[in-house]
Formats: C-alpha cells, structure tokens, sequence
C-alpha cells in the first residue's frame, strides 16, 4: 500500500522492484507483489500517474477511492482487496496505510506487516498530526523498514522494538544517458548562458527542504569569480515565497524556477553543482541520481545524507540550517574543478558499489525469507538459497 499521485521516488523504487520480479532472475525469488493506492480525484486514472505507471509496467494494481484526505471509510474496499489477494504480507509505505492497518488487526491476522518509515513531511498541520500517528502504529508492525539508521532513534522512542527494526537505503538507479542537443536545448530554455555554471536543487518546496538557506548561501556568493545560475525543480507551497526572497536577496536574475518535471535527466546533465539542503531527510533519491549522474554535490547533514555522502570523500557537507557553511562548500565546487570531478568519481563509484539496484532487491528479498521463516542472508546470493529454502517448506 502506497500513496502517491505522482511517480515519487519510493513509488520508482516500488515499481522497479516489482518490475524485476517480472524477470527471469526475479522470478527464482518466488514472490508476487500488488499494489493498493489511494486517489481521490481521479489522478490514478491518468497514465503518469503512479498507478498508470505501475500498470504500464504490468503489475497488478488496485485503486482505492476515496472522498477526502484520510477518509476512513476506505476500510471496506481495503478488506476487499485484502480478501481477494490472502497475501502472506501487507507492506504500507506512508502514515495513512499504517494507521488503516493498525486499526484493523484482524487484517493482519495470520500474516506478516512490513511498515516502511521514509522520513516525516511537513507540509501543513494535519500531515504534522498525522506524522505523529506513526508513534502508535509503527509499534505493532512485524518489521519496520527504515530507509537509513538516523530515523533508528525515533523509532526507538515510538516504542518500535529494536529486533523489529532494518534498514534499508534507497538504491542508486542509473540515469539513461542525455544527447548533446538535449543539454543545449534545455541551457537555451533555461537562459544559462555558456559562461554560466549550473547549482541545480530538484525535490518538493516545502520549508524542510531548506531552499530559502540554498538562497542565502548563494546570496553570499553573488561576487564568485565564476559565473553562476541556479536551476530550482520541482513545486510547492514555498515557491512564491522563495521568489520574494530572491529578490531580497538580490539574485532574483540568477534564480530560475523550472517547476515540476518527471523527467529531470536533463538537468542533471547540465549541472556543474548539485545541491541538497534539507533539514530532513531520509535516504534521498535525488542525491543518489545525482551521485549516478557524476555531478559534484554539496549538501545537509540532515538524516541519511553522512550515510550516503562521505564528507570531503565523495561530497561536500554542511551542517543543517548553516547558509555560511552551504556557500562555502558551494564556492569550492565552482572554484576548484579538478576537485570537484574527484568527488563526483569517488561519488558514482560508492553509488554503483554499496547502493545498487541488485543490493537493494535482495536485501528486500532476504526481509522477507526472514520473516517468513528463512533466515537473513548476509550476501546477495545468499538470499536465492534463503528463498528457495522457504520455498521448499
């Protein structure tokens, strides 16, 4: 059970993992998956949305309708499908499917309930309240699948026990390459002129993603001896107001609002500078694409990222809420280009190595076994020997 509208990053993760259990390799796992989602404005019905896209990839998808936000009476359909399927394991994914599967036990009778924790969204006051759901729910999950070890001690403090917990870090996807005359068509759509490096930030404008103190740490550098534009991609409800702070600033003409993409390739592959300063965050996919897409990256100490970036290793990181400390590490990318390429080497290779796709399908498979009676694989190809023994059970 998911929800998003959109193909957000845990729903590619979702989707390429059952999209490789489609294959011959995936196959020797033994394992099924459908997918529930939640939609209540007809977006599911549209072919870019999550559940077009899972469709399109031919995975078995139910659509649970609804009439508004947390609408409980989505309790009926949800037992339906339930019912339909008889999995050996529901697995939610967000607040609203923990909380439906908490208050039902009698749905997760006789199977196994795998709750995936990515991180807290603080968009407005009822995702704040329903966040702090996950302090009832959560316990009563059979595994709690964290998406770095930072998130360990609030679950902790949720009363999750600590033989529950595994964590599980994104994986690191490889990007499709991007042509010379995509790059060039995109810097002419985005006025970046051929003097000009590009500081790219791509996720959700929302106050924790921090892109006020990217703003600051730029407005700081307005007299770098390199010339500069920062590509900002994706919406939210901070975008008018990170505009009024540009101006402020004095940056407004080197500041582009691209808005949302679902394609972000491209801008990747013009960015000399890629940067996440978030306040929050879990086991981010857009730092592993950028990892993947060989640009430089400066970001946050913010939840995962020390996990994922190693300091003055792979990337460069800041503290949190330290605009100061973001420009100067910045500066140094821009500046010191050499340097700069070392980084992103260094950073492809971490990506290719300790989070790949292949790592991240076995490590789930390997929970699975597990919990179903297997035992936990401690290397990739332990876990086809770990499934095939659960299967001959």
């Amino acid at each position: 059970m998911m929800e998003a509208a959109h193909l957000t990053g845990p729903a590619k993760n979702l989707i390429g993992f059952c999209s490789w259990l489609r294959s011959a390799e995936g196959a020797q796992a033994g394992i099924k998956v459908a997918i529930a989602t939640f939609d209540r404005n007809a977006r599911a019905d549209q072919a870019d949305s999550f559940a077009g896209a899972a469709r399109a990839a031919g995975v078995e998808t139910h659509v649970i309708r609804e009439r508004y936000r947390f609408d409980l009476g989505v309790r009926r359909q949800l037992h339906q499908i339930v019912s339909e399927m008889a999995p050996h394991i529901i697995q939610t994914h967000n607040n609203k499917s923990h909380l439906l599967v908490k208050l039902q036990p009698e749905l997760r009778a006789q199977r196994q309930w795998f709750a995936f924790h990515h991180g807290d969204v603080f968009i407005d006051l009822k995702q704040r309240v329903y966040n702090n759901i996950d302090r009832v729910s959560l316990r009563s999950a059979d595994r709690v699948i964290s998406v770095c070890r930072a998130f360990e001690p609030r679950l902790l403090a949720f009363g999750v026990r600590p033989e529950r917990i595994r964590v599980l870090h994104n994986a690191a996807v490889p990007l499709p390459p991007t042509s010379d005359s995509e790059r060039a068509l995109l810097r002419t759509q985005l006025g970046v002129g051929d003097d000009e490096a590009v500081v790219l930030a791509i996720g959700r404008m929302s106050r924790e993603k921090g892109h006020a103190d990217l703003l600051r740490a730029l407005g700081r550098l307005r007299s770098l001896s390199r010339n500069w534009k920062l590509v900002l991609v994706g919406a939210g409800p901070e975008r008018d107001s990170l505009g009024q702070l540009a101006q402020q600033l004095g940056i407004s003409e080197r500041v582009h609002f691209a808005g949302f993409h679902t394609d972000v390739r491209p801008f990747y592959a013009i960015a000399d500078v890629f940067v996440l300063p978030s306040h929050s965050e879990g086991s981010s996919n857009v730092l592993l694409e950028a990892m993947m897409a060989s640009v430089p990256i400066a970001a946050t100490r913010a939840g995962g990222n020390p996990e994922i970036v190693l300091d003055d290793q792979t990337g460069l990181l800041a503290a949190i809420a330290d605009p100061p400390g973001l420009a100067r590490a910045i500066a140094q990318l821009l500046q010191e280009p050499a340097r700069a390429s070392q980084l992103a080497t260094a950073a492809y290779a971490r990506a290719t190595q300790e989070f790949s796709v292949d790592r991240y399908r076995h490590s789930l498979c390997g929970f699975y076994a597990e919990a179903l009676g297997g035992s936990v694989p401690q290397r990739a190809d332990a876990v086809q020997n770990s499934m095939a023994t659960h299967r001959s059970r």
